[in-house]
């Protein structure tokens, strides 16, 4: 368990790519960090790495599948054990399938991951945040929003599911879910942004097309520096009382207009609560 004056982060996707950069970060600043995995030899891995890299061996590694409310409930029972305090959550983790694939609960792959897994680990983590207070919330987008529109007749791509498409409907929702958020959490102590990293070059294009991959490869950041305002977001108090606003990288810059429909906010904040069985 942590101590009462113990800074603590929580990080997801942190075996690889920005997560594992956002989580060094977190190590040389002091931090204990909570690396949330999938696999547990990767993660162990990464824990290593930084350890190495840091110096710093409070690292605990939780293994969690977040395509499944039921074992990202026992991970947030875990953490509130383990911090009851939390300065830092950082929801990273991300997919996308190339065809159109379904969790084991039957939700749509993207749309479980990318979305419903942020929204439902953050409302479970409410209560160590607020005792963290000051604490933020730092929800990984994407630039692809703008391309995006989210259809509600096709959240989960029932009527179509082009993979790009998908993606860039989830990362639009995680905007909506942290401008909706942060209007929830005035006053409380805990913020809520969004950021898009900017093109970087990550695991996640796996599946992307082999012309999407070679430009991935040829053209974008390497994860340190695409995690850089990541780690600003999370870490620098200049940036401590900033909630409800997206950056690009280091600089804060307008999002979408589709993204600050709040009445669009609400109804996916009440769809996505009947989902994961939370009270809207």
């Amino acid at each position: 368990m942590s101590g009462p004056s113990e800074k603590t982060a929580v990080i997801t996707g942190a075996s690889s790519g920005l997560g594992l950069e956002t989580a060094k970060a977190a190590a040389r600043e002091g931090y204990r960090v909570g690396m949330v995995v999938r696999d547990r030899e990767r993660g162990e891995a990464a824990r290593s790495f930084i350890v190495r890299e840091s110096g710093n061996d409070r690292l605990d590694l939780w293994i969690c599948d977040l395509s499944l409310p039921a074992q990202i409930r026992r991970l947030a029972d875990d953490l509130r054990t383990a911090y009851p305090r939390l300065r830092v959550l950082v929801n990273n983790a991300a997919v996308v399938p190339a065809v159109r694939t379904m969790t084991a609960d039957g939700q749509e792959m993207q749309f479980a991951v990318n979305h419903l897994a942020y929204f439902l680990l953050t409302n479970l983590l409410l209560e160590p945040l607020r005792a963290g207070a000051p604490a933020r919330v730092i929800n990984v987008s994407s630039g692809l929003h703008f391309r995006a529109v989210l259809d509600f007749d096709n959240l989960q791509g029932e009527k179509i599911y082009k993979p790009m498409a998908q993606y860039g409907a989830t990362k639009l929702a995680n905007i909506l879910f942290t401008n909706e958020l942060a209007r929830r959490l005035v006053g409380s102590g805990v913020t809520a942004v969004s950021l898009s990293p900017g093109f970087t070059a990550t695991g996640l294009g796996r599946n992307f097309s082999a012309g999407m991959r070679w430009a991935m490869k040829t053209f974008g950041k390497p994860a340190e520096r695409g995690a850089a305002g990541i780690v600003r977001l999370a870490f620098s108090a200049d940036v401590e009382e900033i909630s409800g606003r997206y950056f690009r990288g280091l600089k804060e810059v307008p999002s979408s207009r589709a993204s600050l429909d709040r009445d669009a906010a609400r109804r996916l904040w009440d769809l996505s609560a009947r989902m994961t069985d939370l009270p809207a």
